[in-house]
Parts: C-alpha cells; structure tokens; sequence
C-alpha cells in the first residue's frame, strides 16, 4: 500500500528488500492484474467506472429498478469492463491502451447477451421454461463469456467447481438438459441473478466503495502507526505490530492477498531483518491479513451481509464475531511472543515509536467514517448504512482539506481524491461480481440436480458416526469452495449453499452455522495447496511457498479450533440473553487460557523449550479449556499448571547449568 509509514517500521536497507508491489499484486491478486491505459483512454475508462459506482450508489438508496433486469444490467457492464481492462493470459505483453480486437468482439457481445435479458425481460418470463433457439443460443453464449471474464479477473479454481456441477448437471437431467439448464442458469433469478449476485450489487459493491474511500484516506498509515505505537517496543514487535496493523487494515481491505502484499512490502522485510526466519516472516503477515476478514465490527463486510442472510441485527453478529476474533489475533500473538522469546528478539527502538495518544488526537479522525458505519447500521439497511459512512469519509477529506488549507494560508484541497476512490471501488468490485455470478450457478446447479439434498444426506449420515466428522466434511466443502474466491463472494457462497446444511442436518443455529462456514472459506487464503495469500507472502519473504503456506496454518491453528468449539456450543458467539454476566466473563478468560497454552505448545516453548509430550499435554489442555464447561476448565487448568511447573523447574535447572559452566 502507497500509504504505509516505513519510517516507523523501518525501510529497506538491502536491495534485496525492494519489493515491487504492482508486481507482486498481479502476481497473486488476480484483480491487480489489469492491461496499462494513459491519455484520453484512461480517461475516458475512469469517467465510466466513477458513473458505474455512482449509480450503484443511487440505486442503493432508491432501490427502483425490478430485480432482474437491475441484475442482467449490472452483469452486462462488469463483463464488458472485465474485457477491457483484464488481459487474457497474465504474461501478455503489455502496451499503452492497447485491446486486441477479440476482446472488443467479447465485451460487447458478453454484455449484449445479458442487456438482451435486461430490454427482453418481460417476454422471456412470459415464456418461462420454453425459451426458443434464440434464447438458448444466447444464453450459451452469455454463460461462456462471463465464465471467460471470471477466469482472467478471479482465477481458474472457481470456474472449474461451476463447470463441473453445470456437467453433472447434463449428466443428471434427464429431458432436454440444455433448454432446462440454460434457463435456469440464465434467465431466473436462482443461476446467474441468483442470490449471490444480487446481494453483491446490493451490498457489496457499495462497501467495497467505501473500503476505497477509507484506503485513500490515509487510515492504512494511521493503522501501521497506531500498532507501533502499541507493540512496537515489545518483544520481537515489529511481527506484533504487523498482526495488528493488518488485523485493522484487513478489516476493511476486502482481500487477505492484497492485504498481505500491501502491508507486507514493508513489514516483512523488518521481520527479516530483526531475525525472524522468512518462512515465519512471510507466515504472520498472511495469517493476520486473512484474520483481518473476521475482525469486528466489519469483518471486510460480512457482518453486514450476514444481517441479510440470517435475519439477525447487526449489533448481535457483532458482538458475537469479537470472542472468535480475539481468540485467533491472541494465538498468532502468543505464537510470535513465544517465537521472539526462543531466538532472543528484541522490540523497535525508542525514537521508532510514534505517541499513543498524539497519533489519536491528530489522526483518530480518520475512524469517524468506521464509527458512522456502524451506528448507520443500527437505523438503515446495510446499502444505506454504507452510503452514509462514504458520505461521512467524503466529508471527513473536505473538512482536511480546509483545516490545512488555512494553516498552511494556501489552497490544499485535493478532489481528485474522491474520483479515484469511485474509479478503484468499481474496479475492486469486477472480480467479486464475476465470482458471486459464477457462485450463482454453483449454487442453481446443486438444487436443479437434487445434490442439495444428497450434502445433506452426506452431511447427517457422517453425523451418525460422530457430529465432528459431519463438521469436518463441511469443512472441507468450505475450503475448496472457497479457494481463490474474494472474501465477501466467498462468503456469499458459503452462505448460500453450505450454511443450510449444517443448520438442516445439525440443527446448528443459524448465527453458529453461519459464522463455521464463514471461517473455513476464509482460511482457505492460507490453506495449502492454493494458500494465495501464504504464496504472496512467501514472494515478498523469498521463501519456500508451500512451507510459508504450512507456517500460516500453524500460526492461524486457532481459525481451525474455535469453529468447531462454537458449533457445539453456540454460547461462545454469547448467543442468549440469559446468560449470567459472569459466565461470560469466565468463558472469555478461560478460553484465553486456552490460546495460550496451545501456542506455546504448538511453538514448543514457554519459559524454555518443551519436550514433545510437554507439547502434546499443552495443546490438549488448551483444548479442554476452551470448551466451555466447568469440568474441561478443571482439566484443562490442572494441565496448564502442571506445565508451567516443569518449564519453571526446567528452566532453573538450565539456569544452574549455564552458571556453573560460566
């Protein structure tokens, strides 16, 4: 990220170290991957995204366009757009404003199979299911293309999932599969326009709107400051400060992979240099990036669509996301604490270190768009709660202006500002457009074949063995759904297709089931074999990516626990009302304890190095102690004593060696 403060965290003193963020971000982050315009090309490319983002804007708060033609509309642009702006291969030769003449034929015939749908609405509904050749024909075409346009903006993994379930489907269908399959893809709002992408251009295109407006503020330097001026001085800082920085930076970012390439151009090389192996190095910025996506009160806007999907306030998804995120923050936290302490890592130094509280004074302004967004949130839907807060960030830039506009007695006012932040929402939202539509067919597929009900059958008989096997297997689905996916289209999936499962064949309640599936989508951004967060990472490291990929599993171990312990016991997300203030307070404590435990177990060092039965015994009682319940407390407890006893006395009898051989 351009904005980030390397003073602070210190710049790079090899040649080594120089990063080349845009390549690295088209590297990894497919989105980045866009063909270079200049001159009245560029222009005129900008003005377009800047009307597209306005007019989401308008119809977000006025909401007057019918649903399927607002939808086949809405398409249309973003694969004519996909085309002009997303090369067909990522090692095309790239000159100015150059659009080889097959990706004109495409954008505009991509788009015009859609706007067919959009001008033809009312017919093709009076037909229903006996569209004619002409619709088949061009929904083949529409469906292909926008395919196409996913695989350059989003990546290959999720078309290869859609198209496998739109071949099972021909497999299964019975009379006439491709009438009935086109159909139902293209011209109903369950395929294409399902509900995937119908949230996407209701909500969150306008978040991701937001999200630029806050990332042209400034608030990424705001946040890398702020962690300094919180961990930077403790031991090994300059890791906990990139927990903390892209905790608070991918709350809002959208996307774990940019996150870590635009945090970690600056953060990881420090690590590097303050002693951390590039492998570790690489590991905590992909982990924090990715736990970015479930940081309260955004949670790079799936607490708000969650709002949507399962009828809950927003303050009670909220509240009930900040137990889970504290928990996984703590573990990585504990990790490179423990990390720190075994090579003998220090802090930053003293003069390094910005003031707590002058940064908040002088720069806590920043947050006001944040804190608008969440009281909106309490009094509008989630579209209007999000035009409001870019309002409120638009406002807080002019008010910025002013202010060093009359202390520095010369005009400072830059407008450009607020064009940019339109243009690069638009931009950002191509990629999570083209996979919710492509999600869409997944999701049409599944119930046209009656494969819902097969997961789900899937689902309960592995429950009869044991509920955790039926929980592992959706994980599984969550992982490999959710692989390559951008964080809110991966949400939106797993809402869509897998969440309904857990909650029909484990009677999980909703809120529980909802945030399972939207924690293993997420992680499988650093899950190996496709760990695209973990990969970039390891670019920026100059590691080994698969080891990266391994690291960052171990260092978010936390995301692979909490899910399951608050599947079974939903009162970890502190549902009800009728819990004593007590026993909350005791959950969170003990579950703390927890974390602790298990990451001195999973690093093998506390006060000094564990044995590997020590580790075991660790990572089990750390278990027990997150489970809640007054009998798994007691176990987990009476193990946690244990080991703080043996690497006590352990480390005195090492104390004694290293003294009498001095």
């Amino acid at each position: 990220m351009s904005d980030v403060n390397t003073t602070a965290l210190g710049t790079p003193a090899e040649e080594e170290d120089a990063i080349d963020v845009d390549k690295l971000m088209a590297e990894f982050d497919k989105e980045s991957n866009t063909r270079h315009f200049g001159g009245i090309f560029e222009k005129i490319i900008k003005i377009a995204m800047v009307l597209f983002s306005l007019y989401v804007m308008f119809d977000g708060w006025t909401g007057t366009m019918e649903e399927r033609q607002k939808m086949a509309w809405f398409i249309g642009v973003i694969v004519f757009m996909a085309y002009i702006i997303y090369p067909v291969r990522k090692k095309e030769k790239k000159r100015l404003n150059h659009v080889p003449f097959y990706d004109y034929i495409f954008a505009v015939v991509g788009a015009g199979s859609f706007f067919y749908y959009a001008i033809n609405c009312d017919a093709i509904v009076a037909r229903a299911s006996r569209i004619n050749e002409v619709d088949i024909i061009i929904a083949i075409i529409g469906t292909l293309l926008l395919f196409e346009a996913c695989r350059r903006v989003v990546g290959l993994p999720i078309v290869c999932v859609s198209a496998a379930f739109i071949a099972y489907a021909f497999i299964v269908v019975d009379r006439n599969p491709l009438r009935v399959i086109m159909y139902k893809l293209f011209y109903t709002t369950e395929g294409i326009a399902g509900t995937p992408l119908n949230v996407c251009a209701s909500f969150i295109v306008l978040f991701i709107i937001f999200a630029s407006f806050l990332e042209q503020s400034g608030i990424g330097a705001f946040f890398v400051d702020l962690a300094n001026s919180i961990a930077g001085k403790a031991t090994g800082g300059p890791a906990k400060v990139a927990v903390i920085s892209s905790a608070m930076e991918g709350m809002y970012s959208g996307s774990s992979v940019a996150n870590t390439v635009g945090s970690g151009s600056v953060t990881i090389p420090t690590m590097k240099r303050c002693g951390y192996k590039p492998e570790f190095a690489a590991a905590v910025e992909a982990a924090a990036s990715t736990g970015g996506q479930i940081m309260p009160p955004i949670m790079g806007a799936a607490a708000f669509l969650m709002t949507e999907y399962t009828g809950l306030p927003y303050s009670q998804i909220a509240i009930a996301a900040i137990l889970p995120a504290v928990l996984y923050f703590t573990g990585i936290f504990m990790m490179i604490h423990f990390e720190a302490k075994k090579l003998g890592l220090k802090g930053l130094p003293k003069e390094a270190i910005p003031n707590f509280f002058k940064l908040v004074l002088t720069k806590g302004y920043l947050l006001l768009p944040v804190v608008a967004l969440v009281v909106a949130m309490n009094y509008f839907s989630p579209a209007k709660a999000a035009i409001t807060a870019i309002f409120v960030a638009i406002g807080v830039k002019l008010v910025e202006g002013v202010i060093k506009s009359i202390i520095h007695k010369k005009f400072e006012m830059d407008f450009g500002i607020y064009f940019r932040s339109l243009a690069n929402g638009t931009k950002n939202a191509i990629g999570v457009a083209l996979a919710c539509a492509v999600a869409g067919c997944i999701s049409a597929m599944v119930q046209q074949t009656g494969l819902a009900n097969v997961l789900s059958a899937l689902v309960q008989s592995a429950s009869q063995i044991h509920p955790i096997f039926a929980l592992a297997l959706t994980m599984l689905m969550c992982i490999v759904l959710g692989m390559g996916v951008p964080t809110t289209a991966n949400y939106v999936i797993m809402a869509s297709m897998v969440a309904p499962i857990l909650m029909r064949s484990l009677s999980i309640p909703v809120l529980a089931a909802h945030m399972f599936v939207f924690y293993f989508g997420i992680v499988a951004d650093i899950t190996p074999p496709v760990a695209l967060a973990a990969y970039a990472g390891s670019a920026i490291a100059k590691s080994n990516p698969l080891k990266t990929g391994v690291t960052a599993t171990r260092l978010a171990i936390t995301a692979f626990i909490v899910p399951y312990i608050f599947a079974f016991s939903p009162e970890m997300l502190i549902i009800g009302a009728d819990k004593p203030w007590y026993e909350i307070v005791l959950l969170v404590i003990t579950a703390l304890c927890g974390i602790y435990i298990i990451s001195a177990g999973m690093e093998g060092y506390m006060f000094k190095h564990m044995p590997w039965w020590e580790r075991i015994l660790a990572i089990g009682g750390g278990l027990c102690m997150i489970i809640p319940g007054l009998l798994t407390d007691a176990i987990g407890l009476a193990i946690i004593v244990l080991i703080i006893i043996l690497q006590k006395l352990g480390q005195k009898r090492e104390s004694k060696k290293a003294a009498s051989a001095a």
